[in-house]
C-alpha cells in the first residue's frame, strides 16, 4: 500500500510539473473583466476646479454586477450536473453490469467525480480556463488563487456571452468541476468489469492533465464580450483564445469536449483491456434493468442543467437549450424503440434508456446552436444511429466496450457535432452566430463552411484524445497494471477490489 502511495504521489508531480503550459507573468485577462467605470467628462478649461470632483462622480457608471436571477440558476444548473454523475450515472452503468460488479462500478463513478473535483480545483481551471496558448492555458488560478479576495471580500467576475452581464467566477468554476468530472466518469464504462481500481485512478489523473484541458481550453477559452470593444482589437484578441474556438468551431455543452473526448478514450481503453473473459461466449446481461431506467431518467433531468446552464444565464438562449434538450432527447427515445422494434421483433427497456442518452448526447453540441427543426432531425438521427453503432458497427470492431461507450457517446457526439455546423443557419431554423462581437452581429456562416469547420475540430479531438488515452493507459499499465486477475473477474470485483457485496442473498 505504501508503494502505491507513493507511485501516485510520483505520478501526480509529474503530470502537474510537465503540462505543456507557458506560464504568465501577469494576471490573465479574464474571460470576462469587470466593466470599467467610464471616464469623466473633460471639463472646460474656464470651469471651476472644485466642480471636477462632483462632474466625475455624476457621470461615472458603476460597473455591473450579476443578476441574482442568472446566479441562482447557474448554481442549480450545477447540482444537476452533479446529480447527472452521482447518483445518475452510476445508477445507469451499475444496472447495466453483472450483479458481482455492481460496487466497482458505482465506486468507480463516486471516486473519480471526487477526484477530478479536487485535481480542477488544484490546477484543472486555471490550465483550462486562463490566457496562456491556443493549447492550453496558464498557472494563475492555481488553487483557485483570485477567485475570491477575503481582505476586500470581493469575488471575481467571470463572462457570460452578453455584454456587461457578468457572473461570479466562483460559481463558473463550479459549473466547469461537473464537466470535468463527468465526462472522466464516462470513460469507466468502456472498460468496465475488468479494469484494476488502482490503474483507473492513476488513468484518470493523467488524461484529465493531458487530454481533458487542451480540449476545453482549445474549443472553449475566449476573451469575453466585453474585450471587443473595437473592431482593432478583434484580431489580437481573437489569437488568445483556444485553437478551435479561432477556427469557429461551435460546441454548446461538450459535444467534442465531453462525449466525443470521452467516447473515444473509452474504445483506446477497451482495445488495450481486452475483452472480457466469456464474452462472446457466456451471457453478460444487464442484471438490474429498473435500476438502468431510473438512471437514463435522471440523467435525462439531470441534463437540462448540463445544456440549458450552458447558456451562462437564465434567458432566451437557455430557453431554446431547455426545449431541445426535452424534444431531441424524447425524439431519440422512439427512433431507437422503433428501429428495434422492428428489426428485432420487440422493443426493450434497454433500448429506450439507450436511445435516452443518445439524444441527450447528440443534442448536447446542439442545444443553443440550433432550432426547433434541428432538435427534430438530431433526435431522430441520433436514435437510429447509435443504435446501428451499438449492434452492427460494434460487430465489426473486435472490441469489447462494455457499455457501449463508444458506439453511444462517440457516434452521438460526432453526429452532434456535425449536424450543429447544418442546422445552426438561419435558413434552417437556427439561432446562428455572433459574427462580430463588437456590435454583437447575428448572422450565419455558409453551410457547408460551417460544417467543414465542425468536422476539422472533431478530427482534432479525436486524435488527440486517442493519443493520450493510449500513453494514460499505458503508463498505468506500467506502474500496477491495468487488469485484474482471471481469478478476481470471474469472482467479481466488488468482493475483491473492495471487500464488499451490494446483494445478500
Amino acid at each position: 500500500m505504501k508503494r502505491l502511495l507513493t507511485l501516485f504521489a510520483v505520478l501526480g508531480v509529474l503530470s502537474f510539473g510537465s503540462a505543456p503550459v507557458i506560464a504568465q507573468d501577469k494576471a490573465p485577462e479574464k474571460a470576462a473583466a469587470e466593466a470599467p467605470a467610464a471616464k469623466a467628462d473633460e471639463k472646460k478649461a474656464d470651469a471651476p476646479a472644485a466642480a471636477e470632483p462632483a462632474a466625475a462622480a455624476a457621470t461615472a457608471t458603476p460597473a455591473p454586477t450579476p443578476n441574482k436571477g442568472d446566479t441562482a440558476w447557474m448554481l442549480t444548473s450545477t447540482a444537476l450536473v452533479l446529480l447527472m454523475s452521482v447518483p445518475a450515472l452510476a445508477l445507469f452503468y451499475g444496472g447495466l453490469v453483472r450483479s458481482k460488479n455492481m460496487l466497482s462500478m458505482c465506486m468507480q463513478v463516486f471516486i473519480t467525480f471526487s477526484l477530478i473535483t479536487v485535481l480542477w480545483c488544484v490546477y484543472g481551471y486555471s490550465l483550462a480556463f486562463t490566457e496562456g496558448n491556443a493549447y492550453i492555458g496558464g498557472f494563475d488560478r492555481l488553487f483557485l488563487n483570485g477567485v475570491f479576495d477575503p481582505m476586500k471580500g470581493e469575488f471575481a467576475m467571470a463572462a457570460t456571452f452578453s455584454k456587461a452581464t457578468p457572473m461570479f467566477e466562483i460559481v463558473f468554476v463550479a459549473f466547469q468541476a461537473t464537466f470535468a468530472a463527468i465526462t472522466c466518469c464516462l470513460i469507466l464504462g468502456a472498460v468496465a468489469e475488468r479494469m484494476k481500481f488502482s490503474a483507473v485512478l492513476i488513468f484518470m489523473v493523467v488524461w484529465f492533465t493531458f487530454s481533458y484541458l487542451p480540449v476545453a481550453h482549445m474549443v472553449w477559452y475566449w476573451m469575453g464580450p466585453d474585450a471587443y470593444t473595437d473592431p482593432k482589437l478583434v484580431d489580437s484578441l481573437n489569437a488568445k483564445a483556444g485553437m478551435l474556438w479561432q477556427w469557429g468551431a461551435l460546441d454548446f455543452a461538450g459535444g467534442t469536449v465531453v462525449h466525443i473526448n470521452a467516447g473515444i478514450a473509452g474504445l483506446v481503453g477497451a482495445c488495450m483491456l481486452g475483452k472480457r473473459i466469456g464474452y462472446g461466449r457466456e451471457a453478460m446481461s444487464p442484471h438490474n434493468l429498473t435500476m438502468t431506467m431510473i438512471g437514463a431518467a435522471m440523467l435525462w433531468f439531470g441534463w437540462f442543467g448540463f445544456n440549458a446552464g450552458s447558456a451562462l444565464e437564465a434567458n432566451g438562449s437557455a430557453s431554446l437549450a431547455f426545449m431541445n434538450t426535452f424534444l431531441a432527447t424524447a425524439c431519440a427515445v422512439l427512433s431507437w424503440t422503433m428501429f428495434e422494434w422492428m428489426f428485432k421483433g420487440k422493443p426493450s427497456m434497454l433500448g429506450a434508456a439507450s436511445g435516452a442518452v443518445a439524444g441527450l448526447v447528440a443534442i448536447t453540441p446542439a442545444a443553443g446552436n440550433v432550432g426547433i427543426p434541428g432538435a427534430f432531425v438530431i433526435g431522430l438521427g441520433a436514435g437510429v444511429l447509435c443504435l446501428w453503432a451499438v449492434n452492427g458497427l460494434k460487430k465489426m470492431l473486435p472490441v469489447d466496450d462494455a457499455l457501449d461507450v463508444f458506439g453511444v457517446h462517440a457516434v452521438g457526439g460526432i453526429f452532434g457535432a456535425l449536424m450543429t455546423g447544418i442546422f445552426n443557419s438561419q435558413s434552417l431554423g437556427g439561432p446562428g452566430l455572433v459574427t462580430d462581437w463588437v456590435t454583437v452581429k447575428m448572422g450565419s456562416n455558409p453551410i457547408w463552411d460551417q460544417l467543414l469547420i465542425q468536422a476539422k475540430a472533431v478530427g482534432v479531438t479525436v486524435i488527440w484524445t486517442a493519443v493520450v488515452a493510449f500513453i494514460a493507459f499505458k503508463i498505468a499499465d506500467i506502474i500496477v497494471g491495468l487488469r485484474v486477475t482471471e481469478e478476481v473477474e470471474r469472482e467479481g470485483l466488488d468482493i475483491n477490489e473492495h471487500g464488499e457485496s451490494a446483494y445478500h442473498m
